[in-house]
């Protein structure tokens, strides 16, 4: 890939910014105005060759999602590049319905791997487009919420945010 768009959007839970391929897919996005740190969530052989300043299109379902529609979310493309358990476990992670966090235990059973925590956990960990593929879903076998590279502050509200939907 040679091109991408990238667009910072204010929300309430502060800066969004979305990197886009030419096709549309999200390719990264979090909560941080730092172009480099949404770059540097991308393999190094997957970073785009030229990144531009512009309007996505999925940024208007971020703004929907923080308007109270928050499955606009779910039908935006995303493209990940990882091993073949990864691109699983990043599929399974947009199944997790709104307002029903999983635990690392039950997100590797769901994959078919119970005892695969670690990998479970992991593959939360390397997720480049947060929200759209929602691993913030993902809690500790205790129900607390665990780490998140975006900060626990933002995972908080936005499991809080999706729990007023049940």
């Amino acid at each position: 890939m040679t091109i991408a768009t990238i667009q910072t959007l204010d929300t309430p839970d502060g800066p969004f910014t979305l990197l886009v391929d030419d096709a549309g897919r999200v390719l990264a996005s979090g909560w941080t105005p730092d172009h480099a740190r949404i770059l540097g969530r991308l393999r190094p052989a997957s970073q785009p060759a030229t990144v531009v300043e512009g309007d996505v299109a999925a940024a208007a379902a971020v703004s929907a999602y923080y308007a109270g529609d928050l499955a606009a979310i779910a039908d935006v493309e995303v493209a990940q590049d990882g091993t073949e358990l990864q691109r699983a476990g990043w599929r399974a992670l947009r199944d997790i319905p709104v307002g029903a966090p999983l635990t690392y235990t039950e997100f590797a059973a769901a994959l078919g791997r119970p005892r695969a925590v670690r990998a479970a956990a992991a593959i939360c960990a390397r997720n480049a487009p947060a929200l759209f593929v929602p691993c913030h879903r993902v809690l500790r076998g205790d129900g607390s919420l665990g780490g998140f590279a975006w900060g626990v502050e933002v995972k908080s509200a936005l499991l809080a945010r999706e729990s007023s939907a049940r």
